[in-house]
């Protein structure tokens, strides 16, 4: 999934490249699913003739300010991404398309635009996980209104963020994926703020020290910038970064010599390695106690199931006896006395026949 450094270098493509011109052809894809609150032909009237003032965004969100409203808002979702004719954007795996002067714009295209210097960009996803939105007012409205402070452009003070933290005691991987806490970090970059920072990704938010909280901060700048500067092109990612090898299967990823291994946090397959990530025992007997409480959970709603389960059967059972009808019970009664002579009759035949 896209995040902030892949966001933010297509918006820095947008605004080096098309900002102050105006958008003279538009094509919109016939697709409600990505194309959402709006239809196509309502989106892309409402684009031609603009001039495209700047490109903005917050967290993994990106929308075009244009010289009037409504403007159009970006939500990458699984595989979104931006690309520009003619210039490189960024590379991200997930999100790759092969885009030939032939195939432009791509299949996968759902917003195409054509500028008044010639210059086109278009917005695709593969995946369609993607939402394209028009807006009055893009951060007065949700998602980007839910949104907590930027990771890159409103970064907290130790302070702040320290604060923040003590009120909390989810595990602190899960808390940097919540975007209302803290918007632009994904899966990939949370995995690497933690092995970075030598924190376990299940580590409790409330177990942290003031030092963790600084090394955090500072892992969490570090991170993003050198993505950012690299165009969030992971093959340039540093050596010594987990993400270059989060990839690998288990028990075979290895960063730096030491072994990777893969548990679920905040819901997501979550890489880390345990020789530095080491887990407070505060923290380790939390997680054994939440994972007892879970198993207990589990033995008693099997339990409630089976329950369930034999009353079902009774009442079945029970159900069909006041079904029957008197004839039937008459019926079986004649049908069970009609047998017993025939048995005694031949009982008695066999006798004569051994006596003779």
């Amino acid at each position: 999934m896209p995040e902030l450094p892949e966001v933010e270098v297509a918006r820095r493509a947008l605004e080096e490249n098309c900002v102050g011109k105006r958008i003279v052809k538009c094509t919109v894809d016939e697709d409600s699913k990505v194309i959402d609150g709006v239809s196509p032909s309502d989106l892309q009237s409402a684009l031609v003739g603009k001039t495209i003032v700047s490109a903005l965004r917050k967290g993994k969100n990106l929308w075009l300010c244009l010289d009037s409203p409504p403007f159009p808002t970006f939500q990458f979702g699984m595989a979104g991404a931006i690309y520009i004719k003619g210039i490189e954007t960024a590379k991200y795996k997930r999100s790759a398309v092969n885009i030939t002067d032939e195939d432009w714009p791509s299949k996968y295209s759902k917003v195409f635009a054509q500028l008044d210097d010639g210059l086109e960009f278009s917005f695709t996803d593969k995946r369609r996980f993607a939402k394209v939105r028009l807006v009055h007012d893009p951060e007065s409205v949700p998602p980007i209104s839910e949104l907590g402070p930027d990771a890159l452009n409103e970064p907290m003070k130790v302070d702040e963020f320290a604060k923040a933290l003590n009120q909390k005691k989810t595990p602190i991987k899960a808390l940097l994926l919540d975007q209302s806490f803290i918007s632009g970090i994904g899966n990939w970059i949370a995995d690497e703020v933690l092995y970075q920072a030598r924190i376990h990704p299940m580590e409790k938010v409330s177990d942290l020290s003031k030092e963790n909280y600084e090394t955090l901060l500072k892992c969490i700048k570090e991170v993003i910038e050198k993505a950012i500067a690299v165009g969030a092109d992971s093959s340039q990612y540093p050596d010594e970064w987990i993400v270059r090898y989060r990839d690998q299967k288990p028990g075979k990823a290895f960063v730096e010599g030491r072994k990777i291994e893969f548990i679920t946090a905040g819901g997501r397959t979550t890489a880390f390695v345990p020789e530095l990530q080491k887990l407070s025992s505060s923290s380790k007997a939390a997680s054994s106690k939440s994972r007892k409480s879970k198993s207990d959970a589990d033995d008693e709603k099997e339990a409630q199931e089976n329950s369930k389960s034999d009353k079902d059967k009774d009442s079945s059972r029970v159900a069909k006896r006041k079904s029957k009808k008197p004839e039937d019970d008459d019926a079986t009664q004649k049908k069970s006395s009609s047998k017993k002579p025939a048995i005694k009759e031949s009982v008695a035949v066999m006798k004569k026949k051994a006596r003779k």
